[in-house]
């Protein structure tokens, strides 16, 4: 079925539940998994400002490396525990949804597993969603995650009050 999955992840809770899921998909399938997570571009951000540090960029280039490191170790981890062959990479780009979906191109991804945060309002309408943009441009499928489940789904933990 699938032999190669695309897995970006943020780092949080909701993507670490989806590369749970999208593992036990590629041990099913006998596929191979590329973790990504992608770093914004800091040089790009900051030349538009004229007052900026001109090494502040790098900071906050590593930053995000180190960061973006500790989320791909979740994936790395994961891979073993389930006995699937994975590889990372950190990406750079401004638009993380382009380097997620030349990523899947280059690597010849026959998948795109991840999920998708529920951002409401204004908020949905000025950011809208790296996964919908994925899921409109990519020329394979997206398999997507949502990030709101209800408090009686078997992913969702109980409430703490609720505990004895």
């Amino acid at each position: 079925m699938f032999k190669h999955i695309l897995m970006p992840t943020d780092g949080s809770g909701h993507s670490e539940r989806a590369i749970e899921r999208g593992f036990d998909l590629a041990k099913l399938c006998g596929a191979r998994v590329t973790g990504i997570h992608v770093v914004p571009d800091y040089r790009m951000t900051m030349a538009e400002d004229s007052s900026y540090d001109p090494t502040l960029p790098g900071k906050m280039a590593d930053e995000a490396r180190a960061r973006a490191e500790s989320f791909l170790l979740f994936v790395k981890k994961t891979a073993a525990a389930r006995g699937v062959e994975c590889d990372t990479e950190i990406a750079t780009n401004s638009q993380p949804f382009d380097a997620i979906i030349n990523t899947a191109n280059e690597r010849h991804c026959d998948l795109i597993v991840m999920t998708s945060r529920s951002r409401k309002g204004l908020v949905a309408v000025l950011m809208g969603s790296e996964a919908t943009r994925v899921l409109h441009r990519a020329s394979i499928p997206v398999l997507v995650f949502r990030a709101l489940m209800s408090a009686d789904h078997p992913d969702e933990k109980p409430p703490a009050a609720a505990k004895k």
